[in-house]
């Protein structure tokens, strides 16, 4: 396991304890993740924070909106200087490319590299059919967005169907002998990256256990 692949995901809701979590993980893994919980809470400060110890962020607010409010949430989310953000595949072919032309505007204007846009297909607390996860990843390359979110159990058949340029987020990944909590369709690390995911997301079990640290080591050996 390559530590550049762990997405640690801070689902915490204050600037003291997203922190907290940084000064430990950071010297072990590169990108966090920011979603609903600690954004809505703590606002872009809680970027500011991973950006002070040198790490990439992963913005999951899956955007779904109209076209041309979502465009101009993928130039306000350029404009945060983060290295992924995502938006719904269901939100369909015309949002997403909106997404994605709101993204190279906005960093073509401020000389930076866009940012990687992710489809998310279904989520892992919900049953799925491989059929429809596949369907909403074709939609999002057809769009032209880097890649997905997709559990574990679709990986497999996304890379078989699209390739290999196309980037697999896993989240719903339980190191062995975690509890799944309220996910349902979830893989061991090592289960997601032999699946084909380019990045595996992990929360809970690193930020709820006494030690983090321990756990990615235990994950990276």
């Amino acid at each position: 396991m390559d530590k550049e692949k762990i997405i640690v995901a801070l689902d915490v809701s204050s600037i003291k304890e997203e922190e907290r979590l940084i000064k430990i993980l950071s010297p072990h893994v590169r990108i966090f993740k920011v979603g609903m919980e600690l954004f809505y809470s703590c606002g872009p400060k809680s970027l500011d924070i991973i950006k002070k110890y040198d790490r990439e962020i992963f913005l999951d607010l899956k955007f779904h909106d109209i076209p041309n409010t979502v465009k101009n949430s993928a130039k306000a989310a350029t404009r945060l200087g983060v290295f992924m953000f995502n938006v719904h595949a269901s939100g369909g072919n015309e949002m997403m490319k909106a997404a994605l032309e709101g993204a190279e505007e906005e960093s073509e204007k401020l000389g930076i590299d866009r940012p990687r846009i992710l489809g998310v297909t279904v989520l892992t607390s919900m049953e799925a059919a491989q059929e429809q996860v596949l369907s909403l990843a074709e939609l999002a390359k057809g769009a032209g967005l880097d890649g997905v979110v997709a559990s574990p159990k679709e990986a497999t058949s996304i890379r078989k169907k699209i390739g290999k340029d196309f980037l697999i987020v896993t989240p719903g990944v339980r190191p062995e002998g975690t509890e799944t909590e309220d996910q349902k369709r979830t893989a061991t690390p090592k289960e997601a990256i032999s699946a084909g995911a380019d990045y595996i997301v992990i929360g809970r079990p690193i930020t709820k256990a006494q030690d983090p640290v321990k756990i990615i080591e235990s994950i990276l050996s």
